[in-house]
């Protein structure tokens, strides 16, 4: 799907409800319980947030997600509840949350149930103003709005709706209905204080709507699942859009897994600690009356806590992939310090260096966040175990910044450029062509690179690649390419989605490759002979 992103300006849009200046943090049902979950359910839930220590940590939203609605409004049109399901009713629910001193979440929008759209439970479509105002007396302070039926009343999911799901896209077809901008302005013309939460599963690009001037936080992706590729296909999403979030507005990766099968104790943490760094809202889904104390130790860390509720509200940022390897992201605190989180990719445990070059430094005092252990100070480097799919926190202070490389770039549409098995240029603006019609077998070989030395050179690739998914297959929200230099040995690129369409140029992406030679008649090759790469705009080789 081919989307024009706009940037809508103007007061007309702007959210400034003052609500979420740090993540939202507490308990949602649907990992847990899927659309099965009862009033005792969020009772227990609500108990143990306090129980547990967890609502003192922040943890203190209780979300009530699907299944709670009724099938049938009233006369008038009030939205009900289900009984079977609520036999105290809401109102009583948000009493009892308030009355523990957290506060109350409810579901609404389309309804979407998991089955199929069989359930028929209510939605706020054309109700919203109405409806706003019934989850206010009801006693909420959250609503998770969602996107089921957001194309028709029997159209259960459409991933890629014709309708506009947000002010930017009406823009382009002011007769389409904008349905979250609806319920946002009816929240925001009520008198109690709603953290609205818009969940269009990253339908049409929500970061770049931009979602801070729709809602206090938006889905970036497909529902995360009970799998460590999960994991992977939303890290890959947010890559390009992690400059979006702030006080106020956030990317949501999606509920919390921890505590929930298959996923390892190294796997729960890295995935916990990447939410956190990356500012997503921390909420958990798991079922805490049988949370081990495993589960509670990751779920407690108020290191880890920290970096999500740190008050610069800057998120982490991609720095440096290596294939199949390892992943290299860090971003600012508010007290000045660095935060560098580095993923183990391998299925098995081994040594794992960390090279602070990768994120601008050559050395720095580092804190372990996951133990709070000091590891002294590091000079260039830092190596130790790291589990399968595990992961370092650290916490850099003292930094010395290293030199930042420089790069002479080259264009992979320049005439001199050679386009083989089906490779064609295509402009996206009116300063930037790429190459692109690439993998399959098709390629692109820049020539005349000219380098003053030979041997390893680090390339600074700066790409399209609007390949996004809601699935799991291949290389979820990237794509592949392999990189020669002078018909050498190909280098694997796994490339993060640039957008979610092919008109925004992704910068910076490193790689290091062998085999250049002194002189100005280098060539550097881009191709996958087995499936689609990303499209090439230019290549920078080190100076």
């Amino acid at each position: 799907m081919a989307l024009l992103l706009l940037v809508v300006t103007g007061s007309a849009l702007a959210l400034d409800n003052g609500l979420s200046r740090t993540p939202a943090m507490g308990w949602n049902s649907y990992n847990a319980f899927s659309c099965n979950a009862v009033e005792q359910n969020y009772r227990d839930a609500a108990l143990a947030l306090v129980d547990l220590g967890l609502k003192d940590l922040g943890y203190d939203y209780l979300g009530v997600d699907c299944g709670w609605q009724g099938r049938n409004r009233t006369a008038d049109g009030t939205f009900t509840w289900d009984t079977s399901i609520m036999p105290n009713g809401v109102p009583a629910l948000g009493e009892f949350v308030h009355s523990l001193g957290l506060k109350f979440g409810l579901y609404g929008y389309y309804a979407c149930d998991f089955v199929g759209g069989t359930a028929l439970y209510l939605g706020s479509l054309n109700f919203e103003v109405q409806d706003a105002k019934t989850f206010a007396l009801w006693g909420a302070d959250y609503l998770k709005y969602d996107n089921c039926y957001s194309t028709a009343p029997n159209e259960f999911l459409n991933y890629f709706p014709s309708i506009s799901v947000c002010s930017v896209f009406a823009a382009l077809k002011p007769e389409l209905i904008d349905h979250f901008v609806t319920m946002r302005d009816a929240l925001a013309d009520l008198d109690r204080p709603i953290l609205y939460s818009a969940c269009e599963w990253g339908v049409q690009d929500p970061a770049r709507w931009p979602g801070a001037e729709v809602a206090n936080s938006w889905r970036i992706s497909n529902d995360i699942g009970p799998s460590w590729v999960n994991v992977f296909r939303i890290i890959n999403q947010v890559v390009p859009i992690t400059q979006f979030a702030e006080p106020g507005a956030w990317n949501d990766l999606d509920l919390l897994e921890v505590g929930n099968s298959p996923f390892t104790e190294a796997e729960q943490l890295t995935h916990f600690a990447f939410w956190a760094a990356v500012k997503s809202p921390l909420l958990i889904s798991t079922d805490l009356t049988k949370a081990t104390e495993a589960t509670l130790e990751i779920l407690r860390n108020e290191r880890i806590i920290g970096l999500n509720q740190d008050p610069l509200g800057k998120s982490i940022d991609f720095k440096r992939r290596y294939a199949n390897d390892s992943d290299v992201w860090a971003g600012p605190l508010a007290d000045g310090s660095t935060v560098a989180l580095i993923i183990n990719w391998k299925d098995s445990a081994r040594d794992l260096t960390f090279n602070l070059a990768d994120i601008g430094l050559s050395s720095a005092d580092a804190v372990d966040l996951v133990t709070g252990n000091s590891l002294g100070h590091l000079d260039t480097t830092y190596t130790a175990r790291a589990a399968a799919h595990g992961s370092f926190v650290l916490k850099l202070t003292n930094q010395i910044a290293s030199s930042p490389p420089s790069f002479t770039y080259y264009e992979a549409a320049a005439a001199s450029s050679v386009l083989e098995g089906g490779a064609v240029r295509r402009t996206i603006n009116s300063s930037t062509t790429v190459v692109g019609s690439l993998g399959d077998g098709a390629s692109v070989t820049l020539t005349g690179i000219s380098v003053a030395e030979g041997g390893k050179k680090l390339l600074a690739i700066e790409y399209t690649n609007g390949d996004y998914t809601f699935g799991n297959d291949g290389c979820p929200n990237c794509r592949n390419a392999y990189v020669s230099v002078n018909d050498g040995e190909d280098v694997w690129a796994q490339m993060p989605i640039a957008a979610q369409n092919w008109d925004v140029v992704f910068k910076g992406f490193l790689l290091e490759v062998e085999g250049f030679r002194v002189g100005g008649n280098n060539t550097v090759r881009v191709r996958n002979e087995d499936a689609g790469a990303p499209e090439i705009y230019r290549i920078g080789v080190s100076d």
